[in-house]
């Protein structure tokens, strides 16, 4: 279960200096503090959510919500607060947050090696539907893509 001293709420642009934190820890091409902005200022289709433990960023989960659908941008969990379920409780309120916003279905990336990432997406209901060639622009490495039917999902409750 998730530690009682993480919450969660909606990203906030005073945020970007902590998910910048967390972006350098846990990608090698991370994003910059430009686009986190314009996610959040210019992007009427994107919503973020973080976890904090005091009033730290410990991880983030964006998405956007495009007529049904609802597309993972990025998820993410600090290296030093990994193993404690944030990423699946992340998840799980990005999925609650697109649900409210009318999405039906949900699809994401995952790189193939990321086992404990695909182990968590199929925990949730995603199933694979296909592979992206040389996605990933570091390594080249393949995205596997995966879609969820929300109305299959168990969102925060």
């Amino acid at each position: 279960m998730v530690e009682e001293d993480i919450h969660f709420r909606l990203m906030k642009v005073e945020d970007i200096p902590g998910i910048l934190e967390v972006e350098h820890q846990s990608f090698t091409t991370p994003w910059t503090a430009d686009a986190f902005y314009n996610e959040l200022i210019n992007n009427h289709f994107a919503y973020y959510i973080i976890a904090e433990m005091e009033h730290k960023v410990v991880g983030y989960c964006g998405v956007w919500v495009i007529v049904d659908e609802a597309h993972i941008t990025n998820v993410a969990v600090h290296p030093e607060y990994r193993g404690r379920k944030i990423g699946e409780y992340l998840m799980r309120h990005i999925i609650s947050l697109s649900m409210m916003y009318g999405a039906a279905k949900m699809t994401l990336e995952v790189r193939v090696s990321n086992r404990s990432a695909q182990n968590l997406y199929k925990k949730l209901g995603f199933t694979e539907h296909g592979i992206r060639k040389g996605y990933y622009t570091d390594n080249h490495e393949d995205a596997i893509i995966m879609w969820v039917n929300l109305d299959e999902t168990k969102g925060i409750n």
